[in-house]
């Protein structure tokens, strides 16, 4: 293996370290985001699925590392890391935390995308096919994700609209 390559080769492992600790987080804000989340069943609901495909995303990303000979009990470390990156964001959950957190949950996803597309052209360049089917399948949930909370985003400002307006409703839950 040529130098180059091997520097390549060591980004890819601390992009997926990094895709690791990303999956974490995520698992992380949308469970805190799905336990406050009584009046939007719809919501509710593509929450809980996607912390299942989360966690399996977690798992699918953890058996790169460890096939590419990747030193696991460094992803705890990076887990820390990007928790302290997005805790600023958690000051959005306020009295319309419902609509901030969707409006936050659109970004992250999109900055997941962004991410698995980068590390499928990584794993890709240096030969890592099976990385990169991985990248491939875990982009298509990540996109699906994405796709749902734009198009639901609409009705979800309203459905928080109307609950803000009724006197006996709890709009952010």
């Amino acid at each position: 293996m040529d130098t180059q390559h091997s520097r390549a080769s060591e980004h890819l492992m601390d992009w997926l370290r990094d895709a690791h600790a990303m999956e974490e987080q995520a698992e992380t804000m949308l469970k805190s985001m799905a336990g406050r989340i009584e009046s939007y069943p719809e919501l509710h609901q593509r929450i809980q699925r996607h912390i299942e495909e989360t966690r399996e995303q977690q798992r699918l990303i953890r058996s790169c590392i460890e096939r590419r000979g990747g030193d696991t009990s460094l992803l705890k470390d990076m887990a820390a890391k990007a928790m302290a990156t997005f805790q600023g964001f958690s000051g959005a959950f306020a009295s319309d935390e419902v609509v901030k957190g969707s409006m936050f949950s659109f970004a992250f996803e999109n900055l997941e995308i962004a991410a698995y597309t980068q590390l499928q052209e990584a794993a890709t360049y240096v030969g890592d096919l099976e990385t990169a089917e991985i990248c491939k399948r875990i982009l298509v949930e990540e996109r699906a994700m994405a796709q749902w909370i734009e198009h639901n985003s609409a009705a979800l400002v309203r459905h928080f609209l109307a609950r803000a307006d009724d006197p006996n409703a709890q709009a952010k839950r």
